[in-house]
């Protein structure tokens, strides 16, 4: 029988403590809102919803409302990677350049996908690499770009690819499958799976169902263009600015060119219970409604930790696995020690945690005060009480 989106909000009682955690972050309009679901060994426990998802027009969230998600993007597009491998289209232990013959230029030969996915390939800046930023929305023109670049000095180190990834990983499934990105994922991801709020490039028939941020990423009303231009006199801080803020990306955000744009590092368009669906499927072990959406083996190889080193962007440990970060909670006692998935910008976010069967997932309109590229607080806050209900016997 084929799945079919809910319109009613579930709560089973193991989760009223992170439902009622989730409902105390709207209260008041400008809170914005949000939703969050959770999956326990492949069933749907919890899938809610609350606020505003226009704030400026009083429209409410509803079952449908899609968010975008900034990194948290990057997981789905891993997904698709390891779908793919799968069926043997692609192989992460070969060299870019076997699905994508213009990267080999300027000594990019012998770089592997996998360097690609842990964030090792010494391609890290997009900050200066677009003639404008209307270069951003276009990621073939993207992609060329970056063929043509010489790594920097963080090749065969973790950099965040922060919006690079992106454009890496399209160009790779372009040219393995022969195909436009979308229509990869929609088979490969979205269809088998049967979800109806996953999309990186949304249709325009679709752009009703998206809640608008109605805040700027930067602090003080700030343009990320500013931000860069003072924070990257600090020399240690250049790689973070010359990877995570490109000129004009924040001006662009709300923008229908954004939303349909190809950008699988950065612009996904997800439900909480879409994104929920898919992460359940991966602490499940591969399989969803008793179908195996991923196998034993490629799921085994894309949950383990790559590399334990210092992220030079990001100025911490990440423990990168292929395209995932480790998941984190707020409760420094309570850990999930196998947990993977992408958190994002502004504070959504989703992971799947194989060793107790839990995938978590969250989305908003509202960017968290002190975001990181690795969201805010409020996705590890929910997610310690959701593992703390999960472990409770």
């Amino acid at each position: 029988m084929a799945w079919t989106s809910p319109t009613a909000q579930l709560i089973d009682p193991r989760f009223s403590a992170v439902a009622r955690a989730f409902e105390a972050l709207y209260r008041k309009p400008r809170d914005g809102g949000g939703a969050l679901a959770v999956y326990l060994h492949g069933e749907p426990v919890l899938d809610v919803w609350s606020g505003f998802a226009d704030v400026h027009s009083g429209r409410p969230w509803r079952s449908d409302t899609m968010a975008m998600s900034f990194s948290t993007t990057k997981g789905v597009t891993s997904t698709l990677v390891h779908r793919l491998v799968a069926r043997g289209v692609l192989d992460v232990d070969e060299p870019v350049a076997t699905y994508w013959p213009a990267f080999a230029a300027r000594d990019k030969h012998d770089l592997l996908v996998a360097d690609v996915m842990t964030h090792r390939s010494g391609l890290h800046r997009v900050r200066g690499i677009a003639e404008a930023s209307g270069d951003l929305l276009d990621h073939r023109r993207m992609a060329d770009v970056l063929a043509g670049r010489r790594p920097e000095d963080t090749r065969g180190v973790p950099a965040y690819h922060a919006m690079t990834y992106g454009y890496l990983i399209a160009a790779i499934v372009e040219g393995a499958t022969g195909r436009p990105f979308e229509a990869v994922l929609a088979d490969e991801v979205r269809r088998p799976l049967g979800l109806d709020g996953l999309y990186i490039s949304a249709p325009v028939d679709q752009h009703q169902r998206i809640a608008p941020f109605f805040e700027t990423i930067a602090p003080f009303g700030m343009s990320l263009s500013a931000v860069g231009h003072w924070v990257k006199k600090v020399d240690r801080f250049r790689p973070f600015v010359d990877a995570l803020l490109p000129h004009g990306f924040d001006e662009m955000m709300n923008s229908p060119a954004m939303w349909q744009a190809t950008i699988p590092a950065a612009n996904g368009m997800f439900t909480a219970r879409s994104l929920a669906r898919m992460y359940g499927a991966l602490a499940n072990g591969g399989v969803m409604d008793g179908e195996e959406f991923l196998p034993h083996d490629v799921l085994q190889e894309a949950g383990r930790v790559r590399t334990k080193d210092r992220d030079r962007v990001l100025g911490f440990r990440m423990r990168w696995r292929l395209g995932y970060h480790q998941a984190f909670t707020a409760d420094r006692r309570n850990q999930p020690r196998m947990a993977f998935g992408h958190y994002g910008l502004g504070g959504s976010g989703a992971f799947a945690d194989p060793e107790t069967g839990l995938a978590m997932a969250f989305v908003t309109n509202k960017l968290g005060r002190g975001s990181t590229p690795v969201a805010d607080f409020r996705l590890p806050r929910l997610a310690a009480v959701a593992l703390a209900a999960v472990r409770t016997p």
